[in-house]
């Protein structure tokens, strides 16, 4: 990859090398897909088919950016959590053709996208409106994340450096965010790496203490993908999602 090449060029390669070290791992995987994954009632099962249809979920972005067609995400969260449901139990070789064929109807979309389609607004499943370049960002973040989740030996110390430099800062947003909506009064605290110089103050008001760590363990911790056992500081409940 020559340094002038163009950003969403230079992104789509992390996605794919990324794609390549998850597929690798699917791989290496045992056959029984009932093996429990990292997130609460997910089996390896429901996270591989999940990463599947997410795949093709943001197909349907980049085809409204690309058509102008509105296009949702998922028609609806009831068939995604029915897709997910019933591809779960499918046999491991099916489930990494079907995660391979995903990931690859992705990523040829992307790479003939032109230009001007990375520009155009669509919305995400949530409904907040993103300019199309983001569905690169929003891919790469389902396949790193996911792929610690699947508790097969990738940890969130592989993350590489600069996803972990570039998802630190929103983790800390988001969560201070969502203590806000949820009207949580819990004191403020500080989040500081020991390795990259980073600090935030999650919750409102001044901060009582700080937690400390290197910077993928500290958000993977933000995530909900780890209890923090390897950070300092006195460590507040914090909610885990898919």
């Amino acid at each position: 990859m020559t340094s002038d090449a163009p950003e969403t060029t230079v992104q789509l390669e992390t996605v794919a090398t990324a794609t390549n070290r998850l597929l690798d791992t699917i791989r290496g995987l045992d056959d029984d897909v009932t093996v429990p994954s990292l997130l609460p009632g997910w089996t390896r099962g429901h996270l591989l088919a999940h990463i599947a249809r997410n795949a093709d979920s943001l197909v349907n972005l980049l085809l409204w950016a690309r058509t102008g067609i509105e296009t949702p995400q998922y028609a609806s969260m009831f068939i995604r959590d029915a897709d997910i449901e019933a591809g779960a139990p499918r046999p491991l070789a099916e489930q990494l053709a079907d995660s391979e064929a995903a990931a690859n109807r992705w990523l040829a979309l992307a790479q003939t996208a032109p230009e001007e389609a990375w520009t155009a607004t669509v919305r995400t499943r949530q409904g907040r409106p993103i300019p199309a370049s983001e569905v690169i960002w929003m891919r790469l973040q389902e396949v790193e994340i996911h792929h610690v989740d699947l508790a097969a030996g990738y940890q969130p110390g592989d993350w590489p450096k600069d996803f972990v430099a570039r998802l630190l800062p929103r983790a800390a947003a988001d969560l201070t965010k969502g203590i806000a909506a949820e009207g949580d009064q819990a004191t403020a605290f500080e989040v500081r790496t020991t390795d990259t110089g980073f600090t935030a103050t999650i919750g409102s008001g001044p901060a009582d203490h700080t937690v400390s760590g290197p910077a993928s363990a500290l958000l993977a911790w933000l995530l909900g993908r780890s209890e923090g056992a390897d950070l300092s500081g006195v460590r507040p409940t914090l909610p885990s999602w898919k």
